[in-house]
């Protein structure tokens, strides 16, 4: 059995186990369910050590039995093997790295505040961690788009059974419906690309060739489905509802790793696949980025809930994500790849502080909570932290993949490029003033008379963030050479 089916069964095991355990075990089962994410987090690590970084060919090749339809099955229609392909190259390993990362955390997190159904809980987030590690390592375009929608379901239950607030089931409904219907044209898409190559296998469709005119079909019915994902003006309504009714590990999981799905898929697809149309509508997509990136900044200097406020700054982070892969050069790529990782960590961490509060107060309104700085020193250290690390100060992580992106971009476009700096003026803008009134506010005791800092446990979880998003900021060269050859591969496939 080799690495990458090592990693996607080993969550499933953890699932099979976890049926045989008494749901009055609550503690065998939380143990059960940290430890075998522990594992999968340990092997995941494995992938990046035996790495070659040299090549830009999937490594740690992986082929499962596949399955033929017969005639009494499909009344005389003959369709080609539907294969089980896995791989990872330098633009798949860091986000498996990274969902293998999380899924500890989302199951820590939620060891005292989450109460009913924890067997059904802790399995919803292996069978999520499975089922996101398959999206980034497989190699089959109809095989992603299942994959791609089955990440729907475990996160549909985990925001409408475990959400916060009345709203839940509307927020888990609109997040399902949303992301459900732009999929629709990308499964057209699929089927149209079977019946013109016969084939789903993605390093043979790399080499396949598609007319202008059926590119830019094909281009606009994938960004459909991406656009929501990222999400991307005007379709981006359901992330701050779905982030503010989702229980803390939901925000995290949906920070830290769906949000990237769409990016990787314009990333993995769009681009290399249909070269003509990514350059037909490169304008399109500058245009909707900026729109975002201003807006969603100018939203969020409005917003009074917490975790609202956490959720427009992350649209306006993914749409500089999507500056940077379709300025369609190295620096605007990597840079991209690099800040969807800072994003991964810095958003995460930023609403694992918004549940401390949280669990121990019950709601998320700003006002409330002025002034911890002097209650709660611990606490306002690691959000102001979590906070520069957001608005890109230099030695955080999220500084090194801006800049790249500006520069990639600035290269192809100097007026967006200056417009998205301006968005980055505002991001500090908001920043600032979230910091000044959370931590420096004049305290209200008669809203909350009692404090407590953070305790050992939230203090040991957030630390790897600290620490990650350091490193990437100081000494980004290990996430950049493993990634160069894949990216550079890109390039001049798209070209």
């Amino acid at each position: 059995m080799s690495l990458i089916s090592t990693i996607l069964v080993v969550p499933l095991l953890g699932v099979l186990i976890l049926l045989f355990v008494p749901n009055w075990k609550i503690q065998l089962i939380r143990r059960i369910a940290l430890n075998t994410s522990l594992l999968t987090f340990l092997i995941s690590l494995l992938l990046w050590i035996e790495f070659d970084r040299s090549t830009a060919r999937f490594q740690f090749f992986e082929t499962f039995t596949h399955s033929t339809f017969g005639d009494e099955f499909t009344s005389g229609y003959s369709f080609s093997s539907l294969n089980f392909l896995f791989g990872v190259d330098g633009i798949s390993l860091f986000f498996i790295i990274l969902t293998t990362f999380l899924i500890p955390i989302c199951i820590l997190v939620s060891w005292t505040s989450v109460q009913s159904y924890v067997k059904e809980y802790c399995i919803a987030f292996l069978v999520l961690e499975s089922l996101m590690i398959a999206v980034f390592s497989v190699l089959d375009l109809l095989l992603f788009y299942v994959f791609f929608e089955s990440v729907l379901i475990p996160m549909f239950v985990i925001i409408g059974v475990w959400g916060s607030r009345e709203r839940k089931i509307r927020a888990a409904y609109q997040f399902f419906l949303y992301t459900l219907l732009g999929s629709v044209f990308m499964l057209l898409a699929i089927l149209l690309i079977y019946f013109q190559t016969g084939t789903t296998d993605l390093e043979i469709l790399y080499c396949s060739h598609f007319s202008e005119t059926r590119q830019l079909f094909l281009w606009f019915a994938f960004f459909a489905s991406f656009a929501v994902k990222v999400p991307m003006v005007p379709v981006h309504i359901w992330l701050p509802e779905a982030h503010v009714e989702a229980p803390t590990a939901g925000s995290v999981i949906l920070a830290g790793i769906l949000l990237k799905l769409g990016t990787y898929g314009f990333l993995r697809f769009s681009i290399p696949l249909f070269p003509f149309a990514t350059f037909y509508f490169t304008p399109l997509i500058y245009t909707l980025s900026v729109l975002a990136i201003v807006y969603t900044s100018l939203t969020t200097l409005r917003q009074v809930d917490l975790k609202k406020i956490i959720a427009y700054s992350s649209v306006a982070h993914m749409n500089f994500v999507t500056l940077g892969l379709f300025s369609l050069n190295t620096q605007g790529i990597e840079g991209s790849l690099l800040l969807m990782l800072s994003h991964g960590l810095v958003s995460p961490a930023l609403f694992l502080c918004i549940g401390i509060l949280y669990d121990r107060h019950k709601t998320r309104l700003l006002r409330y909570y002025a002034g911890c700085g002097r209650t709660m020193p611990i606490f306002a250290f690691l959000f102001v932290f979590f906070t520069m690390a957001n608005i890109s100060l230099p030695g955080t992580s999220s500084f090194i993949g801006e800049f790249l992106v500006l520069t990639g971009t600035y290269q192809n476009n100097s007026f967006i490029a200056m417009v998205a700096a301006t968005g980055m003026v505002l991001g500090a803008a908001y920043a600032l003033w979230l910091c000044n009134r959370l931590v420096y506010g004049v305290i209200k005791p008669h809203f909350i008379n009692e404090w407590s800092d953070v305790t050992r446990r939230e203090f040991w979880m957030l630390t790897p963030f600290v620490v990650s998003i350091i490193w990437m900021g100081v000494y980004p060269e290990p996430f950049l050479d493993a990634m160069h050859c894949s990216v550079s591969n890109l390039i001049s496939h798209g070209m």
